[in-house]
């Protein structure tokens, strides 16, 4: 379970890491290969899961499924959130 909530930090944390983190790693990796404009998100994404990774093997916790669950689902957090309330605000208005 430490490894679920992990991994959903680690994903809600990524869009925070894109700048200081993965556009280092972009421009080190446009070097050797072409990378899009919108593959440094990506990239961030990458490094938050390979950080969420080793915490969870080091805690001894959370199997790949529920890392890789609990990472997208923390990507995806408040867009998953602001559907949930735009569904309950239209039950509301009904």
């Amino acid at each position: 379970m430490l490894g679920f909530i992990v991994a959903a930090i680690a994903g809600f944390i990524t869009p925070h890491l894109e700048a200081p983190v993965a556009r280092p790693l972009a421009r080190l990796a446009e070097k050797h290969i072409t990378l899009e404009a919108t593959e440094t998100r990506l990239i961030a994404f990458i490094v938050a899961m390979l950080a969420a990774g080793v915490i969870g093997s080091l805690l001894n916790s959370g199997s790949a499924f529920w890392m890789i669950l609990g990472g997208a689902l923390g990507y995806f957090a408040t867009r998953l959130v602001a559907a949930g309330r735009a569904v309950m605000d239209a039950r509301k208005d009904s």
